[in-house]
């Protein structure tokens, strides 16, 4: 089993130090959904026959970006490797029932495949063009739509300013997850992964470029074969206790509840060229939109920008849907993206300074969309040295230092 050394144990006794310490073969650094499902897929994996400890710093994740977040998925990138994430994910959440559910208690994460609208300007066609010669090579269904096209099917959509319109007719959508999130969790403790409420304070290393040890805060020690970092926007501080940089952090999007007048059959998830979106939400809708201005890189907080939705997106709102002009903003919350500095894409792989630090970590707003791809290939790199079901070789961290990002495109 490739990238462990401690095959099985899960021991306790006293270090050096006179701290506790545990000893598992595979410690995760994040018990969110990206963290949590690369916790199931080791455990569902037969070949795995090892011990996994997911260590989580909010055990009520009422603040994780997990249960903050917009939970859809979309087929609509730009390069293959993001949409291989997005074919995998998709084929998983469709049978998410039959793989999560356990004796205590049913998988239901309510996926709703009513497709992406993106709406380009008309400078924007020739790169919709561009991209959707992509997608079709990779086998998706995305349709270009003319403003004629669009009108007619969308009678509801103002088309003014509108050049071209990219719409996904299957295998996009939205669905729960922060019950996605639980499902992986339950599951992976069904398959015997240990879940510690503590925050990761240290990682030790008895010799270069090997991590021995993660140190909580509680003073206990967990004794460590492999040590994967899906911290999330904590990434790139969790890098930094093994004196390594990555370029992941916080970046804060609010998200705004409404409702009206206008009741939109079967609405696709809607954006807007300007940056606003919107999608329904049981009768409701939310909206939002991604930020326009960068906190600091060490600012993880998390207060809601209510003058977003007044001075930018309702105004978008109502220009695009003139039904939504008389709409009602009910509540609101903000999350934080794990946001990658250098293309905006997941990092994937083992740190090259390291032997057995592995990074999941850095989507930038598609970490639960391509959590299961994220888990699967994660847990073959670990028990592997290689992912077999994906290529993610576009996704390691080597990328970085020479300077190979994955460029979607950027209108």
């Amino acid at each position: 089993m490739a990238g462990t050394n401690m095959a099985g144990t899960n021991m306790a006794g006293t270090n050096t130090s006179g701290a506790m310490q545990r000893n598992f073969d595979v410690v995760i650094i994040g018990g969110g959904v990206v963290g949590s499902s690369i916790a199931y897929f080791l455990g569902a994996n037969p070949d795995f026959k090892g011990s996994v400890a997911v260590v989580e710093r909010e055990p009520h994740y009422e603040r994780a970006s997990s249960s903050l977040s917009t939970s859809a998925i979309r087929q609509q990138f730009g390069t293959p490797p993001n949409i291989g994430m997005s074919a995998f994910s998709i084929d998983f959440l469709r049978d998410a029932k039959n793989r999560l559910s356990t004796d205590d208690a049913p998988a239901e994460i309510s996926l709703r495949e009513q497709g992406y609208l993106i709406l380009g300007a008309p400078e924007h066609v020739t790169a919709f063009e561009e991209r959707h010669a992509v997608q079709r090579a990779c086998g998706c269904a995305t349709q270009l739509l003319s403003p004629n096209e669009m009108k007619s099917r969308f009678p509801w959509l103002n088309v003014d300013g509108v050049g071209i319109g990219a719409y996904g007719p299957e295998k996009e959508g939205w669905f729960d997850g922060p019950g996605l999130m639980q499902a992986y969790k339950r599951k992976a403790r069904a398959l015997g992964a240990t879940y510690i409420a503590a925050e990761v304070v240290g990682l030790e290393q008895s010799d270069p470029g090997k991590i021995d040890a993660v140190t909580l805060n509680n003073g206990e020690k967990l004794g460590a074969g492999t040590v994967v970092n899906a911290a999330g926007c904590w990434s790139g501080q969790i890098a930094r206790m093994a004196g390594a940089s990555l370029p992941v952090v916080p970046r804060k999007r609010c998200i705004f509840v409404f409702d009206s007048p206008e009741k939109i059959p079967h609405a696709p998830f809607v954006f807007d060229p300007g940056g606003a979106l919107f999608r329904p939400e049981g009768h409701l809708y939310i909206c939002g939109i991604d930020p326009l201005t960068e906190n600091a890189d060490d600012d993880f907080s998390m207060e809601v920008d209510y003058d977003l939705f007044d001075e930018i997106i309702w105004p978008a709102l109502a220009n695009r849907v003139p039904g939504f002009e008389q709409l009602k903003m009910l509540r609101a919350w903000a999350g934080l993206y794990e946001y990658n500095l250098f293309d905006h894409s997941g990092i994937i792989g083992r740190h090259p300074d390291f032997k057995n630090f592995v990074l999941s970590t850095g989507f930038s707003g598609h970490g639960m969309m391509h959590s299961p791809a994220t888990g699967c290939s994660t847990s073959e790199l670990i028990v592997y040295g290689e992912s077999r079901s994906l290529d993610i070789g576009a996704f390691g961290f080597e990328r970085i230092a020479e300077n190979r990002p994955i460029v979607e495109h950027v209108y």
